[in-house]
């Protein structure tokens, strides 16, 4: 069932969203090659008992870190290590905090020093791609609006959506119905309707869109070991657009 979130709980997950943006946004200032993948979660993890928030992930089914960082061929849910990021390399961050009821989840991908073009320009079409799939995001529109929109532009750059992995609704639950394709077709699918929180969150794989799970039983990677992008927003709909919850000023105008 999909919750509808009243005035005052989505403004609790403004105040959630904020401090996940302010973490993630100091943790993306570390990353640059030399950095252990670890140190950024450990990183993660001191800010949010600095900032009295739980991490949302950490315990998660057992995963036991607070940020799930994915370097290259990994596209989500990859384990922090003594791995150091290397010139060249692309890493996406997944981090979510859970704060006074309410979670709220986001994720982006990097580039770490100066990557090739072919890496450059994955990532600029899976955030154009989110941002394509939030435009669809407006009371009165239906879910597959948004799956499609994400889906067109990502395949309209060459690249492939990962299907095994969706958004999701969130609120009082990391993770609430509905879940959220980045495929699909435009008019189909449950309506949006305001105070509806929502995960988007564009996977996009360079080759081919299979996935594959490695032994830690987290780690997901590109079956044909292709490089691999994420970004995530929550987002609040509303009657004129949406209202994006993760980021450090929540109270900017409706996307």
């Amino acid at each position: 069932m999909i919750s509808i979130k009243t005035s005052a709980e989505i403004e609790k997950m403004v105040v959630s969203g904020r401090v996940l943006a302010e973490i993630l946004q100091a943790v993306q200032g570390r990353v640059r090659p030399g950095v252990s993948t670890r140190e950024l979660d450990q990183l993660a993890y001191r800010l949010c008992v600095d900032r009295k928030v739980k991490p949302a992930f950490k315990g998660y089914h057992g995963f036991p870190y607070s940020l799930c960082v994915s370097v290259n061929e990994e596209v989500v849910h990859g384990f922090p290590s003594e791995r150091r990021l290397a010139e060249g390399d692309i890493v996406s961050l997944d981090f979510g905090v859970y704060r006074d009821g309410y979670f709220s989840d986001a994720a982006l991908t990097l580039a770490v020093g100066a990557v090739s073009p072919q890496a450059s320009a994955l990532i600029r079409v899976t955030r154009e791609a989110l941002f394509a799939g939030l435009a669809q995001v407006k009371a009165g529109n239906r879910l597959g609006d948004v799956s499609a929109a994400v889906q067109e532009r990502v395949e309209a750059g060459g690249y492939s959506v990962v299907r095994h992995f969706v958004g999701h609704g969130i609120g009082r639950a990391l993770h609430e119905d509905p879940q959220i394709p980045n495929f699909g077709e435009p008019g189909r699918g449950p309506v949006l309707k305001a105070g509806m929180v929502l995960a988007i969150e564009p996977m996009v794989n360079a080759g081919g869109f299979e996935v594959e799970i490695l032994s830690d039983g987290w780690t997901a990677v590109t079956r044909d070991r292709s490089l691999s992008a994420h970004f995530e927003h929550t987002v609040a709909v509303t009657e004129n657009g949406c209202r994006i919850l993760s980021q450090p000023d929540s109270d900017h105008p409706l996307f």
